[in-house]
């Protein structure tokens, strides 16, 4: 068969899908409907409505250019047909036992193989661990379309490292791993590629490096955090500032500049235990990884204990007191609340006999309350508190004033007890009055 198919892309004739619109998806598809046609398809109606009428939930390439743009949004998979160059960028979860939880990927590869031709390349996104795609996808592909892999249709993987909320590290501007069943397989997804990477792409040995490559990168993220978290308890046990220390530490030129923080989202909280979970079936029990695992997911409730132990230093009664959460999302400046661990530290509040009001103007108020059954306030209701959380970093709250955060607290607390997690605010200013803790 013949494989022009990257020139047929390029000349109109031909035209690429999109599987899966979410963070990642959706601008990988308005990138490439610059330059050439593309079909964005995602099961979810309503988001698809949305994305229709020039809105952009996500936040990551805003309304206008949404309503721009020349990406053919569908749910109807049957349009599927319509393509011949597939990307796959649908999530890949964890259960609460931290098993992988392929049914996504799996789903998209059925929906896909019902509607795949003859000539077409599929190409996976999704992060996963070594050998999902040859052993996982493809046998599902074939199953569903009759076709077969390597005669009928080719594939390959080409790892996501799109930073949700990041302006500055976009699709263009980060070099980007390419890898295919076979040398042609490989030369045609990366030409295709290289049409919206500005920085260029990296070709993988196989698909199992590329794999293998995305896997680690959130790894070793996590592990680095999970190591600076550590020393953050340390560290307050020693009644010294972990950030003093780190920015003292980071004057060598080869300390790396990680710092304590909660770790949530899709991908660092998430990804390690796709690599753990395969080294088990193959007999090894991770020791680093896990470890690291452990330690970031208990952020949540160290810091909850903390709060309440700030509490009872400054004499005030714990059950019953009035906290407010400023920030729910998984990270700053990103509406996404799935897999935050701010409800960590709002479900420990809860044992302590503590309600917090949980105030987030950058959030997604309706998947919030959807997921975890919680209404959010607006700022102007934080008064008379007992204490603060600052729990994410988002740019409205780095414009808050030492006036504004007074104005948050009952009048009558001679000390304040302000928890400034990702050390936000200048310490120095906050001596006096306040009770100022930060990770």
């Amino acid at each position: 068969m013949e494989w022009n198919l990257y020139e047929k892309l390029v000349s109109g004739e031909e035209k690429l899908s999109l599987v899966g619109l979410g963070y990642v998806g959706m601008p990988i598809a308005v990138a490439f409907a610059k330059k050439i046609k593309v079909i964005g398809f995602d099961l979810n109606k309503n988001k698809i409505d949305l994305y229709r009428s020039g809105i952009d939930p996500t936040n990551e390439v805003g309304n206008e250019v949404i309503k721009n743009t020349t990406v053919d949004f569908t749910a109807d998979a049957s349009r599927l047909k319509e393509a011949k160059f597939h990307i796959v960028a649908v999530p890949t979860p964890v259960n609460e036992d931290h098993t992988p939880d392929l049914s996504p990927v799996e789903g998209a590869s059925r929906l896909l193989g019902q509607n795949l031709t003859k000539g077409s390349v599929v190409v996976f996104e999704s992060t996963v661990y070594p050998g999902v795609t040859e052993d996982i996808c493809v046998p599902i592909l074939e199953q569903e379309s009759g076709l077969t892999c390597g005669v009928d249709f080719k594939v390959g993987y080409s790892p996501e490292r799109i930073n949700p909320g990041d302006k500055v590290h976009r699709l263009e501007t980060i070099i980007k791993i390419v890898s295919g069943m076979d040398e042609e397989t490989l030369d045609m997804v990366a030409k295709v590629y290289e049409l919206v990477v500005d920085a260029g792409v990296y070709r993988a040995e196989s698909i199992r490096v590329a794999e293998a490559a995305k896997v680690i990168e959130n790894s070793q993220r996590d592990i680095n955090i999970a190591f600076m978290n550590e020393l953050s308890i340390i560290f307050h046990k020693m009644g010294i500032d972990t950030k003093e220390v780190l920015a003292a530490a980071g004057t060598k030129w080869n300390f790396l500049p990680f710092a304590p923080g909660l770790v949530g989202g899709h991908c660092i909280g998430v990804d390690p235990y796709y690599l753990t979970y395969k080294a088990e079936q193959l007999g090894y029990h991770s020791q680093i990884i896990l470890s690291g695992r452990r330690i970031n997911d208990d952020m949540g409730k160290y810091v909850a204990e903390s709060l309440v132990k700030n509490l009872i230093k400054t004499g005030m009664a714990v059950s019953g007191a009035r906290v407010a959460i400023l920030g729910f999302t998984f990270k700053e400046n990103c509406p996404d609340t799935r897999n935050t661990k701010v409800i960590d530290i709002y479900k420990e509040l809860g044992e302590y006999g503590i309600t917090p009001m949980v105030v987030d103007p950058a959030a997604d108020a309706r998947e919030a309350e959807q997921l975890y059954g919680i209404s959010f306030h607006q700022m102007e209701e934080v008064k008379d508190m007992d204490a603060i959380i600052i729990a994410v970093a988002h740019s409205c709250f780095l414009e808050l004033s030492k006036e504004q955060i007074a104005g948050f607290f009952h009048p009558d607390h001679k000390v304040k007890v302000l928890m400034d997690l990702k050390g936000l605010f200048n310490r120095q200013e906050y001596q006096t009055d306040y009770l100022y803790w930060r990770l």
